[in-house]
């Protein structure tokens, strides 16, 4: 899937909703984020400043996308309500210290998992919610189909990300140069992209797709189909707190499940009457979920037809 519409993922915010009743876990007391989360009401979510389909502002100022509603469906389980969350736009080059500091209790910002950032920043990513590769946005006037005929040409990037580094490896590794581009933030290179300060766009291709449409002239511009990374893009909470990291890691297993089996918060009262042993279980209908959420730490103590 090359491009994300945040319409087809909002099923995630409403699989949320069912959560706190399908499961819980038996965590330690002294839970950390998770008591602070819990003691103030409001989860905290770093999000990127705009990407389409994961995280932007709607035309009447919410936030919407794939990463916005993943918080969402962790602050229905963590509080029973979908809409306790309090949504920080983060650059490549704040989101991990906003992560470290506290100002954020979970990051859920496109994000790549690299052994690096685990083992340098002490953090942990609690799982992938989007496997992505990074590709090209160059304008048609350049009149190129492949990232291989970018020899000599002039690239805008993003400072602080691994975007960065592949694309050096990229062109080092098929002996090309290239002028780089270096900005801020991946706003700022997108405008240096759209005024002519660069031929190419470098990122992650689904943000790339978005940001051709961003274009006033989408038509003068295409997505290479080259794809010169991995990139498996996930949450990422800080690694010192184990319990914490267990909630958000298990939302995001128990969402993927959930659209495994066509469970979602609109049809969950039909689901627990499913006779299907593995609905049957998810749902707590029957096993040992039922147990579990009775010694739950995390989910609302009366889970209501409402947090549905």
């Amino acid at each position: 899937m090359s491009k994300v519409s945040s319409s087809k993922v909002s099923w995630i915010a409403r699989s949320g909703l069912g959560l706190a009743a399908l499961f819980g876990f038996a965590l330690p007391a002294a839970a950390g984020t998770l008591d602070t989360v819990k003691q103030r009401g409001t989860l905290q979510c770093g999000v990127s400043e705009g990407v389409v389909g994961f995280s932007e502002k709607d035309a009447q100022g919410s936030w919407r996308g794939f990463d916005v509603d993943f918080c969402r469906a962790v602050a229905a389980v963590v509080l029973g309500d979908a809409g306790k969350v309090a949504f920080t736009p983060l650059s490549a080059s704040q989101r991990f210290d906003a992560l470290k500091g506290g100002t954020v209790d979970l990051l859920a910002r496109n994000s790549t998992w690299t052994l690096g950032r685990e083992a340098e920043l002490g953090l942990a990513f609690t799982g992938i919610t989007y496997h992505d590769g990074q590709g090209f946005l160059a304008k048609r006037a350049l009149k190129v189909d492949s990232a291989l005929s970018l020899d000599k040409a002039k690239i805008c990037v993003e400072a602080g990300t691994t975007t960065q580094l592949n694309l050096a490896d990229f062109f080092k590794a098929n002996s090309m140069t290239y002028e780089e581009k270096v900005h801020p933030s991946a706003a700022e290179a997108f405008a240096a992209f759209e005024g002519g300060q660069c031929d190419v766009l470098t990122r992650d291709q689904s943000a790339l797709h978005g940001e051709r449409l961003r274009l006033a002239k989408p038509a003068e511009a295409t997505v290479l189909p080259d794809v010169i990374s991995k990139e498996p893009l996930g949450p990422v909470v800080r690694s010192d707190d184990f319990p914490w990291f267990t909630v958000v890691k298990w939302v995001n297993f128990a969402l993927v499940n959930a659209e495994e089996l066509g469970v979602s918060g609109a049809n969950l009262d039909e689901a627990l009457k499913s006779t299907k042993p593995d609905v049957r279980r998810f749902t707590g209908a029957e096993g040992g979920f039922v147990d579990f959420r009775a010694s739950s730490r995390f989910a609302p103590e009366t889970p209501s037809s409402s947090a549905l």
